[in-house]
């Protein structure tokens, strides 16, 4: 581990240029005052909330010298200064962003969708193809979780470790030249007590990928004191385990502080060159930084900082000692930065000004339009005087928004009400056209909308040889993966016992011998780096399958796939995309953490992925070579008890493709249609024989995918026959279950087709107990769907279905 300070004798001369330290000057203070006047519109009512990086700009500076188009970043919301430093962001879109501008060209971060300091480059164009990533200074889309930057930090890193080592990799220099690009993660010195830092760090340790972290050590994690967060309160002692050495492989870990901008200079250019030369990670940890506003708009730091600390802070804030450095050396002038000075606050100034009125303007029109209609409309209503009400207040709202225009505008439609269409069609026709534009702003893009969407995927239907033979489904998807791994050079897969043992029900069997470790790969058991890996590699252009090895693990990294890749077309509205395929099985076998089926967790907290649940291995096979065609996140569910189940092998095995959101009729019936899912569709259809002898004919669909679920309304159409429904799954009562009725029922308008209540069955409540018996008293056998069908028959004709 490396102390660095600008008298170290681990440092070589160096002559500074001294306009470019002018320049660095000029922008240490532009980032200064947009902090200070952000915390100022905040207050004054024009933001809603306000979180800045000051006192961590020199830092950023220097580092941005070394950031190299290709490069990404992982960051968080105190990365101001680096975004303006490699002019991936400016003042003006920052203000924008600040005061939630939906326009994407001029806040092309998130177009408003994100709290201020929550940055993303744009890589695709406008059809949702990828730009030249190479030509470009990239940075992943930012999320506000405390270290949640991190597991897709490891993933970014590792795609250049494969870029370099696949040769059938090098043909893709849109993507990377060589795997040259490093992965600058940063990191608040709190939020490295979180588990994911340290799963991200050992697992980028092992892996030995160009990552460099750096950690902004201001003392503080908001009011708590570095005493309390971390061991020793220096994250660099933490960690001098990682420090490599002759012998073992490890991390290059430098400590450097904040203000020295000679050491921060020496610093960078090894860690810059240390990963990208010879891939091996590196930590930066950053000391003596300061908070000069404190930790966001939501409160002061006076509260919680003693007065030695505060005038420490003010006495060592860096672009206090950047101004002493340059006066010091001779750089400049008092003068010279006085004048640099006045001239930052006068630009920063404008660019809000100018940023505001981009944004108020916008609304102002549509509020003056709003008004105009309003008063049209009152001079011919019964309710004049309550609508010229409504239109003054609206005309004199200070900073309004665009709640204050719609809001407005729903009430005077509900004061028109009495009056006739004519009257109220002007303001009815601009409201619906509002409708249109507010649902692009704040609604679109929660899922694709490129021509790569997995609708315009066509299916190809399953193909049989006359005299096919059964295998186990494994061996399916052993064929499956065999074909995609050596036509789809980007295809990689990796997770725990996926490489040397082909995953823990062989579907990988033999192919790590075949393709080689960099194609199919084992991992330490870490879920949620898992799966940054991939969301990381397939934001580089990679086309990923992370594997959990059972469902029931998922929850390890629920919050990496809900706040990280389930969002990101939406939180940057399409300008990225995160192809990744999570493969995992679940539903039964035996027990607590091994038969389960938490359908409604994940439909609650992963809208923006698509969630298959195949009900054999040849319709999983399928939905995999739909899904590499298509460019969504994915989870695919496969049912845990049906890799020894015997299916015949297709003769396309490459072709065939599922359509996704579309269910299959696997029996006809007019009595009763029963809507399933995944190893639930095996239990249905033997439920199905013995219904038949009691007179009873059930129409079961499998609606194969979660999400998207049932595009085409197949389920209806089932019901206009049957008149009745049964929805039936392994979940907790409440669960999927609910979720696939209220899709039908309320968003088909199924219920106008039902002679009988809708009906659920579902698990029980508890977990799976252990064992066949633990499983026939926890989730529906076959007997509970034949009794729950029998008593949804006996309530509509009692004589014919005697009570049982």
């Amino acid at each position: 581990m490396k102390a660095v300070t600008s008298n170290s004798k681990q440092k070589n001369s160096k002559v500074f240029d001294k306009e470019c330290l002018l320049a660095d000057y000029r922008l240490a203070q532009e980032s200064r005052q947009a902090s200070l006047i952000g915390r100022k519109e905040v207050f004054m009512g024009k933001a809603k909330f306000g979180i800045f990086g000051d006192g961590k700009e020199l830092a950023q500076i220097v580092m941005a010298k070394y950031f190299q188009d290709g490069d990404f970043r992982a960051g968080y919301y105190r990365d101001q200064t680096l975004m303006f430093a490699i002019g991936q962001s400016s003042i003006r879109e920052y203000f924008a962003q600040l005061y939630a501008h939906t326009n994407v060209d001029l806040e092309p971060a998130s177009a408003g969708r994100l709290m201020n300091g929550h940055f993303a480059t744009r890589s695709l164009n406008h059809d949702g193809s990828w730009k030249n990533l190479t030509s470009m200074k990239n940075s992943s889309a930012d999320i506000s979780p405390t270290a949640g930057q991190m597991p897709k930090l490891l993933g970014l890193a590792f795609a250049s470790k494969l870029y370099r080592e696949n040769q059938d990799l090098k043909s893709f220099q849109e993507f990377s030249v060589n795997g040259n690009e490093v992965a600058w993660g940063t990191i608040g010195n709190a939020s490295t007590s979180e588990g994911l830092f340290f799963e991200t760090i050992n697992a980028a340790g092992v892996l030995q990928v160009p990552m460099v972290v750096s950690v902004w050590d201001d003392g503080f994690g908001i009011s708590v004191p570095n005493k309390y967060h971390t061991t020793k309160s220096s994250i660099s002692e933490v960690l001098r385990g990682f420090q490599r050495n002759d012998d073992q492989k490890g991390y290059e870990i430098f400590v450097v502080k904040g203000w020295d901008y000679e050491a921060l200079d020496w610093t960078y250019e090894n860690a810059a060159r240390i990963a990208r030369e010879e891939h091996v990670p590196v930590i930066v940890h950053v000391i003596e930084l300061t908070q000069p506003q404190g930790h966001s708009t939501s409160g002061s730091h006076e509260r919680y900082k003693s007065a030695e600390r505060l005038t420490w802070e003010k006495e060592n804030d860096c672009n206090l000692k950047f101004r002493e450095y340059l006066l010091e050396n001779e750089f400049a002038t008092p003068e010279d930065l006085d004048k640099i000075d006045q001239e930052t606050k006068l630009f920063i100034k404008q660019e809000k000004d100018a940023a505001w009125k981009a944004f108020s303007n916008e609304i102002k029109s549509e509020l003056s339009e709003a008004v105009n209609l309003i008063r049209n409309a009152a001079t011919v209503s019964i309710e004049k005087e309550l609508l010229m009400q409504l239109a003054d207040e609206l005309s004199k709202t200070l900073n309004p928004i665009r709640k204050d225009v719609i809001s407005t505008v729903r009430r005077a439609l509900w004061a028109l009400r009495n009056d006739s269409d004519e009257i109220k069609s002007d303001l009815d026709f601009w409201y619906a056209g509002q409708k249109i534009k507010n649902n692009d702003r704040y609604n679109s893009y929660l899922y694709s909308e490129s021509d790569f969407k997995v609708d315009n995927i066509e299916p190809v239907a399953v193909e049989y040889d006359e005299n096919a033979s059964l295998v186990d489904g494994r061996e399916i998807l052993q064929a499956c993966f065999d074909n995609i791994i050596s036509t789809e050079p980007r295809f990689l897969v990796f997770g725990e016992d996926v490489g040397k043992i082909g995953d823990v029900n062989q579907a990988f069997a033999g192919l790590q011998a075949k393709y080689g470790e960099l194609r199919v790969s084992d991992t330490g058991i870490r879920e949620c780096t898992i799966i940054g890996q991939g969301i990381g590699a397939a934001l580089r252009g990679l086309r990923p399958m992370a594997e959990i090895q059972y469902l029931d693990y998922i929850y390890y990294a629920l919050m990496t796939l809900s706040d990280d890749l389930a969002s990101l077309q939406y939180r940057t509205k399409g300008g990225q995309k995160a192809p990744l395929i999570v493969r995992t099985r679940g539903h039964r076998l035996e027990g607590v953490w091994h038969a389960g089926s938490p359908m409604g967790m994940l439909l609650h907290s992963l809208r923006g992925m698509l969630i298959c649940v195949p009900r054999n291995m040849t319709q999983a096979a399928g939905m995999y070579n739909t899904l590499l065609k298509s460019d969504e996140p994915a989870l695919v569910i496969e049912c845990l008890n049906g890799y020894r189940l015997k299916e015949k092998m297709p003769s396309n095995i490459g072709d065939f493709k599922v359509a996704l959101g579309r269910p299959d009729i696997l029996k006809e019936g007019n009595d009763l249609t029963v809507v399933t899912y995944g190893s639930m569709c095996k239990i249905v259809m033997e439920a199905a024989d013995d219904l038949s002898e009691m007179g009873i004919e059930i129409e079961i669909l499998d609606v194969q995918t979660l999400i998207p679920f049932d595009k085409g309304h197949r389920i209806v159409e089932s019901l206009k026959k049957t008149n009745r429904v049964l929805f039936a799954d392994e979940d907790v009562p409440g669960g999927a279950s609910a979720y696939m009725m209220q899709q039908v029922i309320e968003e088909q308008r199924g219920y106008y087709y039902l002679d009988s209540e809708p009906a659920t069955l579902t698990g029980k409540e508890h977990r799976p107990a252990y064992s066949s018996d633990g499983d026939y008293f926890s989730k529906p056998s076959v007997e509970d769907v034949v009794e729950k069908v029998y008593e949804m028959m006996h309530e509509s004709n009692p004589q014919k279905f005697p009570r049982i």
